[in-house]
């Protein structure tokens, strides 16, 4: 009995991971393949040839800054040096209660035709960006920007060209790492070149649900249809979108408007950053906006972009645990065929690899096949927004580093989300 007993629980031991690790990547494989078909169909191949925009209608760019006082006259810098008529773009600088030297920065472009300075008491994000609307009453198209981008020079022409179709309501950049030079860093640098391929494609199905605050534009008209911006969590932007995708407005992307931004340099607040994100998508996904979820009448981000995204939660923190599971399983297995074997016979390199018994299974191969689409996806994302500059180290740093580090945002923003637990932005 015992040994029958036994022999199940190895059997179970080899196989349980199993009966997760096959569904789980199939899934992720599924979803990649969706995408990639979606990027080769002519609606897409159609976006790719747009070239930038002549028209020129009155944009407003809006800039709120909390304690941004390294970087704000950078940011307004690059706004300046944009390809666009200056009389027809106005800057609006909201100083949100900063304790820094912010206002005195902001203070060098006060006799600056084309910006306004407003300064107000702290009270979020969402209410400078709220204050900085009310001096533009007059612009077609109001973008923000956040006080740690930096814009290409013609990336307001690029946006706006996606407004050609009456029916688009929003466009959102191309986001970049600003300058990466630390592993992390480098690391974001894959992710967001990642991000811009995916962004082309879900814009093509209508499918986004982010407005990222790195220089998203939208018509003037928006915000007197569906209201201004709202604390939604500390996210936003993705409230915004979403509420857009709510009222069925359409939203765009420019894969070739190029932003630099600011990453996180150091750990802990790059999951301070991340888990701010990600439990605000799921505050404002199963709290504030569950009806979308799996409802047709949203289109694809009801029935595909957004159960996908909440499935990335669950893959992401069960991928994790079987992976260490995994681990685990193959130390404490080495150990017991090590046991009484000289360590020195166990650390002395073997001259000979024999391919043939190399572990080759179902789950290497579908993993190998996640890691190359995703791999593609990189470069393809590198070529449409132009990006100069090589790609390679910090694609190396994205394989070496993500797979660890992303489950511990994702597991710590269940956990806020759960408990109710809210942390400060910075």
């Amino acid at each position: 009995m015992e040994k029958r007993w036994r022999e199940c629980y190895h059997s179970y031991m080899n196989f349980g991971p199993d009966i997760l690790l096959y569904p789980l990547l199939f899934l992720a494989i599924y979803f990649e393949t969706f995408l990639l078909v979606t990027f080769l169909s002519a609606p897409a191949r159609a976006r790719r040839a747009r070239g930038a925009s002549r028209a020129t209608p009155l944009v407003a760019i809006i800039v709120p800054c909390w304690n941004e006082e390294h970087t704000i006259t950078a940011t307004v810098e690059s706004l300046l040096a944009l390809e666009y008529p200056s009389e027809k773009l106005s800057i609006v600088l909201v100083d949100d209660g900063s304790t820094d030297n912010t206002p005195r920065a902001m203070a060098h472009f006060a006799k600056h035709k084309q910006i306004t300075l407003v300064r107000k008491e702290n009270g979020g994000k969402h209410t400078a960006l709220n204050a900085g609307m009310k001096m533009v009453p007059s612009a077609e198209l109001i973008g923000c920007l956040d006080a740690d981008s930096f814009v290409e020079r013609d990336a307001l022409r690029e946006i706006v060209s996606c407004f050609a179709e009456p029916e688009v309501m929003a466009a959102t950049a191309a986001m970049l790492v600003h300058e990466p030079k630390t592993l992390l860093e480098r690391m974001q640098y894959a992710e967001y070149v990642f991000g811009i391929t995916v962004r082309h494609i879900l814009s093509t199905i209508n499918g986004l649900y982010v407005t990222p605050g790195p220089f998203s534009i939208y018509r003037a008209t928006v915000f007197k249809q569906i209201g201004g911006f709202t604390t939604a969590y500390q996210t936003e932007d993705m409230e915004m979108a979403l509420r857009m995708q709510r009222a069925h407005m359409v939203i765009e992307n420019a894969p070739r408007a190029r932003v630099y931004t600011k990453a996180p340099r150091t750990l802990p607040k790059l999951l301070r950053q991340r888990t701010r994100w990600m439990s605000g998508f799921l505050r404002n996904v199963l709290y504030s906006y569950h009806d979308l979820v799996a409802n047709p009448r949203h289109g694809a981000v009801g029935m595909v972009v957004l159960p996908f995204a909440l499935l990335s939660f669950v893959s992401g923190i069960l991928l994790f645990g079987i992976s260490l599971f995994l681990l685990g399983q193959q130390i404490a297995h080495a150990l017991s065929v090590t046991n009484g074997i000289p360590i020195s016979y166990v650390l002395t390199p073997r001259l000979h690899l024999v391919w043939f018994y190399l572990p080759i299974s179902g789950i290497v191969l579908l993993s190998s096949s996640v890691v190359l689409i995703t791999i593609t996806f990189m470069f393809i994302g590198k070529h449409l927004s132009r990006t100069p500059g090589t790609f390679i180290p910090n694609m190396l740093a994205y394989l070496l580093l993500y797979g660890f580090v992303s489950p511990l945002w994702l597991i710590r923003a269940v956990a806020d989300t759960i408990t109710g637990t809210q942390r400060v932005w910075r």
